[in-house]
């Protein structure tokens, strides 16, 4: 029988997401990371294959489009729950700036444990190979803290997505320096980010006022493909596209604040918010789907026998330490000492594996073991789901009247945003008040 038989992969992808969903849940009640639980089916999945002469080989390709899917979907997902006010702009700067330091200092830290570990190593590589292993993942994070406090929550959204875009642009930064001919240097990558904020601006503006006029009610997808196209042809010139998602994200959940003066009488803004809405709902479902598939592939395509090695094992050890004595110091700098469980929440996953899979021949070195990546990627869940528990356990009722306070939050936004009838008097007041 042909494992790979049309209904059979329709009853396996069936199954997997069912049973992702049942792991979200279990997740919630023990704050074990639901994609340590997909891992760990994946790589069940990858002994039934090979027990039933399936190749686990050709996955690569499968995984890579997943995860640059997956990114792009987890980083709107992200970008369309941040809310620009001004009582929020000293958490976001603040957690702009742990994220820029912890990603440079743990990328510094780490390159020089494998170029002390690891024969044939460069520090241009080691960079290269420790830019993954220091970027925090968002797809873990995200979900993983609704539990927390509001305050605690927006950080870890905050931080992640900062560290997933800054640890993409360094190792882009980084790719480019391999080849003097297209290094363009610090200034022509300040340049590159200028001119990517500027396109990602008038993307953004020219795909409202232009979706908020299309009567078809089949326009989301349309509107997803139209990012991933930008952000294709954007990677094609060599632009820092997650940018482009971002921005993209913040201006039509902020609608109101970028809007202002002459531009605001482009937007219809009951049309604009209701496109808003059912983006959101589509953009968590897919980023759901995406995010399964992806990390069970990841699954059955690791070698479990990489992480019986002792240099693997001591390597990753020394990582593990760093990262997580570089994000104590850090917290306790910026955030003084209520860091629990901030401390322990600094998870790899996704971009990890994606950006791994982007490292360029040339700076391929052989004697670095895969297990690594496993390793520390397993190592960081671990410790965010023990680190989680002992906090529920220290507080269970601020983390119960968290959760509930939320609950009533998330409700009544749903309630106003829905019948939008508050914002709509504002905007006719401001109306009246123009003519007047």
């Amino acid at each position: 029988m042909e494992i790979f038989s049309s209904y059979n992969v329709i009853i396996g992808v069936s199954l997997i997401i069912i049973l992702s969903f049942i792991f979200n849940g279990v997740a919630k009640k023990t704050n074990i990371p639901a994609v340590l639980m997909l891992i760990i089916l994946g790589v069940i999945l990858q002994y039934i294959l090979k027990a039933f002469g399936g190749d686990t080989d050709s996955f690569g390709p499968i995984l890579e489009v997943l995860g640059i899917v997956g990114l792009i979907m987890i980083v709107l997902e992200a970008a369309l729950e941040l809310k620009l006010k001004s009582d929020k702009l000293m958490p976001i700067l603040k957690s702009m700036a742990i994220a820029l330091i912890g990603l440079i200092a743990s990328t510094f830290i780490a390159a020089v444990i494998l170029k002390a570990l690891i024969e044939g190593m460069t520090m241009q590589s080691a960079w290269l190979y420790a830019t993954p292993l220091s970027i925090l993942s968002s797809a873990i994070i995200i979900p993983s803290v609704s539990g927390l406090s509001e305050a605690k929550k927006e950080f870890h959204i905050y931080e992640s997505t900062f560290s997933d875009i800054l640890g993409i642009m360094l190792f882009y930064f980084l790719t480019g320096r391999l080849n003097p001919a297209e290094d363009s240097g610090v200034g022509g990558f300040f340049l590159n980010l200028i001119l990517t904020i500027v396109i990602s601006l008038v993307a953004s503006y020219a795909i409202i006022i232009i979706f908020q006029k299309i009567k078809s009610q089949v326009k989301l997808f349309l509107l997803i493909a139209v990012l991933l196209l930008l952000y294709g042809l954007g990677k094609k010139m060599h632009l820092s596209s997650l940018i482009i998602i971002l921005i993209f994200g913040l201006v039509i959940a902020n609608m109101k604040l970028f809007f202002q003066g002459r531009l605001r009488e482009f937007l219809d803004f009951e049309k604009a918010k209701s496109i808003y809405h059912e983006l959101h709902v589509i953009t968590a479902e897919t980023a759901f789907v995406v995010r399964t598939l992806f990390f069970v592939i990841f699954g059955i395509t690791i070698v479990l026998s990489s992480l019986l090695s002792l240099k693997v094992t001591l390597i990753s050890i020394l990582i593990l330490i760093s990262i997580y004595a570089i994000r104590y110091g850090l917290l306790r700098l910026f955030m003084g000492k209520d860091i629990s469980p901030q401390v322990f929440i600094a998870p790899r996953g996704l971009i990890t594996v994606l950006l791994f899979y982007a490292i360029p021949a040339e700076a391929m070195i052989d004697g670095f073991e895969p297990g690594i990546l496993l390793f520390v990627i397993i190592g960081t869940s671990l410790i965010m789901t023990g680190g989680m528990i002992r906090d529920k356990k220290m507080n269970p009722v601020t983390l119960g009247e968290a959760t509930t306070e939320d609950a009533i939050e998330e409700t009544e936004y749903f309630i106003n945003n829905t019948t939008d009838l508050s914002e709509l008097d504002d905007l006719n007041a401001a109306d009246e008040h123009e003519t007047e």
